[in-house]
């Protein structure tokens, strides 16, 4: 064998090793980028996935808020309301020109006359003095008071009085009926 010769066994060989060896590292970067893609799709799956899950968790808390929010906005406005009605109420009891006053007031001073004569004494709001004096018989009628309406019946010690003024009579009706005002405003 010639040195020719020999060189060219060697190029020979050295061109397939090296042949052999660019198709290993052909073949090993195909696998490594399909695992790459195969981790990459995993994790864009995980991600859409999570992505998912967090969107449809915020729409529910989106959702439960509005709720909450509607309900807080359908509370005040009930409230709202109710105190406009009470407010007409009041308005009316203390309205000198209301139709009801004065037969309101004579059941207040029968209901007063079931309680005791002798020895009581009234106290009529300002609004109906002359009234509550024509109606008091031989009750003493005192010093004005404050309120809407009506009057107060004091005993002649002082130990006892009863309040028949418009106002302590609404305060007690609009909290022994106000489920039943609830219900007729709002159902």
């Amino acid at each position: 064998m010639t040195l020719e010769s020999l060189a060219k066994d060697i190029a020979t060989a050295a061109k397939a090793e090296a042949a052999k060896i660019a198709a290993a590292g052909a073949a090993e970067a195909a696998e490594l980028r399909s695992e790459a893609e195969a981790k990459a799709d995993a994790i864009r799956s995980e991600a859409a996935t999570r992505a998912a899950r967090e969107a449809e968790q915020v729409a529910r808390e989106v959702v439960a808020s509005a709720r909450q929010a509607n309900q807080k906005d359908l509370l005040i406005a009930r409230r709202a309301a109710l105190d406009a009605t009470l407010e007409q109420a009041r308005t009316t009891l203390g309205d000198p020109k209301w139709k009801g006053r004065a037969s309101l007031l004579k059941a207040l001073m029968a209901k007063a006359d079931s309680i005791g004569t002798s020895g009581f004494s009234v106290r009529p709001v300002g609004l109906d003095k002359k009234a509550v004096k024509d109606l008091a018989g031989s009750r003493t009628v005192g010093d004005e008071t404050d309120g809407l309406g009506g009057f107060v019946m004091d005993a002649a010690d002082g130990s006892v009085s009863y309040d028949f003024r418009f106002d302590a009579l609404l305060t007690r009706a609009w909290a022994d009926h106000l489920p039943a005002v609830t219900a007729a405003l709002f159902d």
